[in-house]
């Protein structure tokens, strides 16, 4: 029974591969950009270690005694031993925590670009090289060992008198291919499993549209919505064949669901995004602007010729208020994205008006969309 599952799958992958060309939607997108599989992912390393080599811009190791005991236990293991209470004053090497990303499906021999960045006060790492320290996952265990000459893109130099100037950041730099991989992540990809996508923004919709589309060029119920994120899709259980299998269907193009009505708010910013699906039920707009303004100014007082006064300075304040008197603008009924950036361009109102006015209509139950402030 599961050879003739098998054998149906892979003719069913077949004959969808001579319709594919066919099976494109005018606004639709691949759904390798809008999901992913599961379990195929990237995982994150980190390590310390130290960078030799500086000129003079490492760690002052009086404030950053790690870096010296980092830097005898390295001696140790090339049989070199410090003496007890050694004060030694390295101005050449920086203690630094290195951060890499591994790939999946990663195999040892690869190599991995890695992010060098200072811990303590060196000033630079430029001309910097960084020695052998190995890199760990969240399990506790090595995946990868870093060391190489960085590349740092910031510069800086100070002058004697104390002036200074710096481009960019020169405590972090970068090793290309810096890391090579000493052991692989074990994944279930070869399992046999069937295959779950995950979309990146949930949507019901979205997820619905996914398995219409798998369906529709392999046949029914190949793939089954689970929820708002994922779907699962039988797939064959050859790992060759999966890999044409995914191949074939992360090209595949489905039409995404519109997004729900959202305003977004940057109040640092002062960025309005506007999504298309917000609409205005009817309601009217007015929104003034009261500005004060304080003058403060220096007058000098100076008595009689005949006064025995003396010379003063007093000061003097003027207070002004004004008002903008903006007119008043309707929304109609069901007003759009359009209507609404016509009526506030009309009115001239700023950002930050805009902000006012938009939370106005959130309160009065007239905006009928999500109101998110970041």
């Amino acid at each position: 029974m599961k050879a003739l599952i098998q054998k149906s799958v892979v003719a069913k992958i077949l004959f969808a591969c001579l319709l594919f060309q066919f099976s494109f939607a005018a606004s639709a997108e691949r759904i390798k950009d809008i999901a992913s599989v599961a379990g195929v992912r990237a995982n994150q390393l980190i390590g310390y270690g130290l960078v030799v080599g500086l000129d003079g811009t490492g760690d002052q190791t009086t404030q950053s005694p790690f870096t010296t005991q980092s830097f005898n236990s390295m001696l140790k293991q090339f049989g070199i031993a410090v003496p007890e209470g050694a004060r030694m004053q390295m101005k050449n090497v920086a203690a630094v925590m290195i951060q890499a990303e591994l790939p999946a499906f990663a195999k040892p021999g690869q190599t991995l670009d890695v992010t060098v960045s200072s811990i303590s006060n060196a000033k630079s790492l430029r001309g910097g090289s960084l020695l052998v320290a190995p890199l760990k996952g969240l399990d506790g265990k090595v995946y990868a060992v870093a060391q190489g000459n960085l590349v740092v893109g910031g510069f800086g130099a100070q002058g004697a008198d104390g002036s200074s100037i710096k481009v960019n950041i020169p405590s972090a730099g970068r090793i290309p291919g810096g890391a090579l991989v000493e052991r692989a992540v074990e994944t279930n990809f070869a399992g046999g499993q069937p295959i779950v996508f995950n979309l990146n923004r949930a949507d019901f919709t979205t997820a619905n549209q996914l398995a219409k589309s798998i369906n529709t060029l392999l046949g029914p119920d190949v793939a089954r919505p689970l929820d708002s994120v994922s779907v699962m899709v039988d797939s064959p259980q050859n790992p060759a064949q999966r890999v044409d299998f995914i191949a074939m269907l992360e090209n595949l193009e489905v039409t995404p669901g519109e997004e729900a009505a959202k305003v977004i708010i940057n109040s640092r910013t002062g960025t309005i995004v506007v999504g298309k699906n917000v609409r205005v039920s009817p309601v009217a707009v007015t929104h003034g602007s009261l500005t004060v303004t304080v003058a403060e100014s220096l007058t000098v007082s100076q008595p009689n010729p005949l006064g025995e006064g003396q010379t003063v300075v007093v000061p003097s304040s003027k207070v002004s208020a004004s008002e903008k008197t903006n007119p008043m603008f309707k929304f109609a009924p069901g007003a759009s994205l359009d209507d609404i950036v016509r009526s506030v361009n009309n009115v001239g109102a700023s950002p930050s008006d805009l902000m006012a006015i938009l939370e106005a209509l959130k309160q009065s139950g007239a905006l009928k969309a999500e109101l998110v402030v970041i």
